[in-house]
């Protein structure tokens, strides 16, 4: 703010603005609601409802006083108010004073300016009235600050329909994603088996042979784990009466009216999974040891294997059921948002052994006869996410979804071929489209830089030429402070001589006391 051109000045805030925080009135939500009306309510960050009368009538800079986004480049700190309006006491009140500046030109001024020397607090900042009135100023001419807004409103209207347009692509892309995994789960996004098969006049698997296999080698495996934990037990079986205690895993329901493509099979998620087990109650409370996820690392068709925390490493034995494999399928258990609760993430290239907590559950596939990454794509998309949705449950501000309800979770299976084909190919597009939302995310942040690059040459006398025909500012000031104080000693016999009207507020009449607040 030093390097500033010739007829600009360095001045104060208040020098620039009238502050008239003395005519704030803070109005409770209770009152506020007994008083509802046509006339904006302002706080920190803008407006916060409606009341009967107003405190101003006039055009405005707002800026917050507490919980304002000081810190945040995105956001506007400060914001133009004009008309009849009612001001709290969380939002300080300024006014350009009349030949000196403009409620424009201190709006983006503060909205460029760095507050961190002006702000105090931790946990709640705060600007004070004192902190406010010294905020330093650089003040152009008059004329100058005229074309300096123009220029600015003139490249932030081009930049923010560049904005809008990356947005609008960024929206597209997500409806394209979620057409992708519907297209994929309904049999639409590449020829099924069963119309291959024909054209090349061979046989194939239907979806109902696959399910056929998957369920014997499901209950195999089980038989075999039984036996192995028995004969490490020191009794071995004598007979074939504990195989009884198997039990065959629900199918889906025969409700569902979605009709699948020739060859596709609906079965539930259980009848494809060998087990499906909660993860490790127990606090992650070490700074090093046993990694173990957090319940951000899943989100649909996601694995973070780096987003975790840790337990002590002397838990390693004891836990170690618990590490999750390349291939598992890891699904959310509770969320505070309802739409992430039950989504599902692939484990892909596990590189140390890392575990899963209490509010993931884990889900390990029928070997070989079933593709992770083909059911990871079925249960966030189409019928088996609307299952889902629907047997959510919260409480206490938590939402959460039982393992007992993701087994019976419908999903459309397609032959074991085709299953691979659908991976691959959403794969292909998925990928696109990721390439595509990170230049828009990357776009996005350099408008937001550019926005901030803007506002900086604009208050560094870069952005407008000058004009060496303007009034320098510092004469303008000075003859604004001689206007002042003439006007001040002319009001000084008044104010003695009715001194009992001074407690008057500048305030209008509809803000007087009994009109609440």
């Amino acid at each position: 703010m030093s390097t500033i051109p010739a007829r600009w000045v360095q001045t104060r805030l208040d020098r620039v603005a009238e502050i008239l925080d003395n005519r704030r009135v803070p109005v409770n939500k209770k009152e506020r609601a007994r008083r509802t009306g046509s006339i904006p309510y302002f706080g920190a960050t803008g407006q916060v409802g409606w009341i009967d009368d107003f405190l101003f009538d006039q055009g405005l800079v707002l800026l917050g006083e507490d919980g304002a986004p000081f810190f945040d480049k995105s956001k506007s700190i400060a914001y133009l108010v004009s008309g009849k309006s009612w001001v709290n006491n969380h939002a300080h009140v300024l006014a350009a004073r009349t030949g000196v500046s403009t409620n424009t030109y201190i709006k983006y001024f503060l909205d460029n300016l760095d507050f961190r020397p002006f702000v105090n607090g931790t946990t709640r900042l705060k600007l004070t009235q004192g902190s406010l009135r010294s905020i330093p100023v650089s003040c152009p001419p008059l004329p100058e600050q005229h074309r300096i807004v123009a220029e600015i409103e003139k490249q932030f209207t081009r930049l923010d329909a560049a904005v809008a347009a990356l947005k609008r692509v960024r929206t597209n892309a997500r409806r394209y994603r979620a057409s992708v995994l519907k297209a994929a789960c309904e049999g639409r996004l590449v020829p099924t088996e069963a119309e291959l098969a024909k054209q090349e006049g061979r046989d194939y698997e239907p979806a109902a042979k696959l399910l056929e296999r998957i369920l014997t080698e499901r209950r195999t495996g089980w038989e075999a784990a039984q036996q192995a934990k028995m004969t490490a037990r020191g009794k071995p079986p004598k007979d074939d009466k504990w195989k009884a205690k198997y039990k065959e895993p629900l199918s889906a329901s025969p409700d569902i009216q979605v009709p699948l493509p020739g060859g596709w099979e609906w079965c539930s998620l259980g009848q494809l999974l060998v087990s499906l087990r909660n993860g490790i109650a127990r606090k992650p409370d070490a700074g090093e040891g046993l990694p173990i996820l957090r319940i951000s690392a899943v989100r649909p068709l996601l694995v973070d294997l780096d987003d975790v925390r840790h337990l002590p490493s002397k838990f390693a034995t004891e836990y170690a059921d618990y590490q999750v494999k390349t291939g598992d399928l890891l699904f959310t258990r509770y969320n505070g948002n309802p739409s992430l609760v039950g989504v599902c993430g692939v484990v892909r290239n596990v590189r140390r052994g890392t575990l899963h907590p209490d509010k993931l559950i884990r889900g390990v596939l029928v070997a070989q006869l079933c593709a992770p990454h083909f059911v990871e794509v079925a249960v966030n998309a189409g019928v088996s996410r609307q299952f889902i949705a629907r047997r959510v449950r919260t409480t206490a501000g938590q939402s959460g979804v039982s393992g007992a309800d993701l087994k019976v979770v419908p999903i459309p299976l397609p032959p074991l071929a085709e299953q691979h084909r659908i991976v691959a190919e959403v794969e292909r597009r998925l990928s696109r489209l990721d390439a595509l939302e990170a230049a828009v995310a990357l776009a996005l942040k350099r408008a937001e830089r550019l926005r901030a690059a803007i506002l900086k040459r604009a208050f560094s006398g870069q952005l407008v030429p000058q004009d060496p025909n303007d009034q320098p500012a510092s004469a303008l000031l000075t003859r604004i402070r001689a206007e002042r104080a003439a006007q001040q000693r002319t009001a000084k016999p008044n104010r003695r001589r009715h001194g009992k009207r001074k407690s008057a507020t500048p305030q209008t009449a509809s803000a007087a006391p009994n009109s609440g607040g």
